[in-house]
């Protein structure tokens, strides 16, 4: 069933609103990463300007501010592979709301309208949505060195309940009540968490993990309209 919803998500993925959704979120993760570290080269600058350092046998040496800002710009990059992906994934669910309507107005067009996140709360969503994803995601890289064989699938195991739980709220919270979307979210857990891992193991594929938000939003939509009995009959 979840292959199915996935599938279905899949064939509507050239929709011109999942398209503009995918383009803002790649253009505004890649805007916020160059942000930061613009703000990290700053900081250097600050710090180090004036700085010399003395060298057995060199003397004192005024480059160590230059030797910082390339060792930042590797650091960035290689943390950009690991924070790109839930820096894409919370922006995007800034603008995920439009995937659930596209699919409902193609799949699920005998419901009538359905309630509309503002963007405040949106917002509000999506900041603490990318504090808990950024913080995790640090967490497992820091065990990177100490489980090397396991990062994987602690990787898989973890964004797979953290991206469930995210879209399938996303999706929910259209049609319900907040309590309504977590009670279906709680008897329907262990199917959520699995199809959050299916979101998760594309996420270690470079470029295709930048569609995997758009994908999410679209599959969870499908999902929550299948356990919560809303297709259309027959």
């Amino acid at each position: 069933m979840i292959l199915a919803d996935f599938t279905r998500a899949l064939a509507q993925l050239f929709d011109r609103r999942f398209r503009r959704v995918l383009w803002i979120g790649i253009l505004l993760s890649i805007a916020l990463l160059v942000g930061a570290y613009a703000v990290l080269l700053a900081v250097i600058d600050y710090g180090t300007a004036g700085t010399k350092v003395w060298l057995p046998v060199i003397g004192p040496v005024g480059w160590l501010g230059d030797l910082l800002g390339w060792a930042s710009l590797f650091l960035m990059l290689f943390l950009s592979m690991f924070l790109m992906v839930p820096v894409a994934s919370a922006i995007t669910a800034l603008f995920l709301d439009d995937v659930a309507a596209a699919v409902e107005d193609r799949h699920y067009p005998h419901l009538p309208p359905a309630g509309h996140v503002t963007f405040y709360e949106g917002l509000k969503e999506t900041v603490n949505f990318l504090g808990v994803l950024i913080a995790a995601n640090l967490v497992a890289l820091a065990l990177l060195p100490v489980l090397p064989l396991g990062y994987a699938v602690i990787f898989w195991l973890m964004n797979g309940f953290l991206l469930g739980r995210e879209y399938f709220m996303i999706a929910a919270l259209r049609r319900e009540t907040p309590a309504g979307a977590r009670a279906l979210r709680r008897a329907h857990g262990a199917q959520i968490w699995l199809a959050g891992c299916l979101m998760a193991v594309p996420l270690t594929i470079p470029l295709v993990n930048l569609v995997i938000p758009v994908l999410g939003a679209a599959t969870f939509t499908h999902l929550y309209h299948r356990v919560a009995g809303t297709q259309a009959p027959g």
